[in-house]
């Protein structure tokens, strides 16, 4: 069987990633989006990085591909893309997959929302559907 701490690890074999402190740098920069992939309700409870993407990793394959009905224009934008999850596990599959899908410039926080939470990065409430 082949565990979750080999795959993460492959992934951040291929994919730049670096703690949150580091990224902290990019939020705000034109040109990049950052990728919050967690479960609604993760955003419900902590909250996310104002102005993020947020796209449920499970709507992420789909989201990406152009030629999906359900595509998203947020990802044929050319941006740098930074993903994140609660602790970069799941930020770590995503960025892999998307780099594997055709997406350039992707990258993660490998210590995920905890990770910039302590590394003092802005945090705002989910953003209420208009």
């Amino acid at each position: 069987m082949k565990r979750i701490k080999d795959m993460v690890a492959e992934a951040n074999a291929v994919i730049p990633h670096a703690p949150a402190a580091e990224m902290l740098d990019l939020y705000g920069a034109e040109g990049v989006t950052f990728v919050d992939l967690r479960d609604p309700r993760e955003l419900e409870r902590d909250g996310m990085i104002p102005g993020a993407f947020h796209c449920p990793r499970g709507m992420l394959e789909f989201w990406i591909d152009p030629e999906s009905p359900y595509a998203k224009p947020q990802f044929q934008s050319g941006n740098r893309f930074v993903f994140y999850c609660a602790s970069g596990w799941r930020s770590a599959l995503s960025a892999r997959t998307a780099h594997e899908m055709g997406l350039a410039n992707v990258s993660h926080i490998d210590d995920g929302f905890k990770g910039w939470q302590s590394a003092g990065g802005a945090v705002g409430e989910k953003p209420k559907k208009s």
